[in-house]
């Protein structure tokens, strides 16, 4: 049977902890599978907010989501997409949504489309400082997941920064795991962050 794929093992993880009704974030807004995956788990009283920086991918994104409403019209959450770096994240969501985010998202590389140009990667720097946005706007029990690409030219040295990161954040504010393929050093992998339910240290 195998095991699940990285990206099938990010939704499950998500599906796990995002309720009805939740707010959650796409933070790497790409084709928009995970937006509109995120828009059908929170459902038509939650809502969804998705992040990325080339016009293509939004407009990607935005045909799918016109194609799930037309499909089921009820089932799918507001989402409101942003052209702005995933960076730009904690000033872009509504103030309220401090602390009470479910899920946040993260697919990084570059945008898997046919004619997307290949050179525009999600770059460390950037990426770091949405991780602590999402980590900052997640509720307690919520979940940030990450979906890492070591195999393309930058991927290795983003992929390091997070784990890095990741690794450094205390226990007593969030646990982290990691699911791989150990017998090849450059496949996908995912990291993910579940933020400690109770403010008690």
């Amino acid at each position: 049977m195998g095991f699940l794929s990285v990206l099938s093992f990010a939704h499950k993880l998500t599906t796990e902890r995002l309720a009805l009704g939740d707010r959650a974030i796409d933070a790497t807004v790409g084709t928009g599978a995970d937006t509109l995956f995120l828009a059908k788990t929170v459902g038509k009283r939650g809502a969804v907010y998705g992040f990325d920086i080339q016009a293509a991918a939004l407009e990607l994104a935005s045909e799918r989501l016109r194609l799930a409403r037309e499909e089921s019209p009820l089932a799918i959450s507001p989402v409101t997409l942003l052209l702005r770096s995933h960076a730009a994240m904690a000033q872009a969501v509504p103030a309220d949504w401090a602390e009470t985010v479910g899920a946040v998202m993260f697919n990084l590389g570059y945008l898997p489309a046919g004619d997307a140009d290949r050179s525009i990667i999600t770059q460390p720097d950037s990426s770091l400082e949405a991780l602590e946005a999402a980590l900052r706007l997640l509720r307690p029990g919520g979940i940030m997941t990450a979906v890492l690409y070591p195999g393309h030219a930058g991927g290795d040295l983003e992929a390091a920064a997070v784990e890095s990161w990741a690794a450094a954040v205390p226990m007593h504010v969030a646990q982290s795991i990691i699911y791989r393929q150990l017998q090849r050093a450059d496949a996908p992998y995912c990291l993910a962050l579940e933020k400690k339910k109770s403010k008690d240290h």
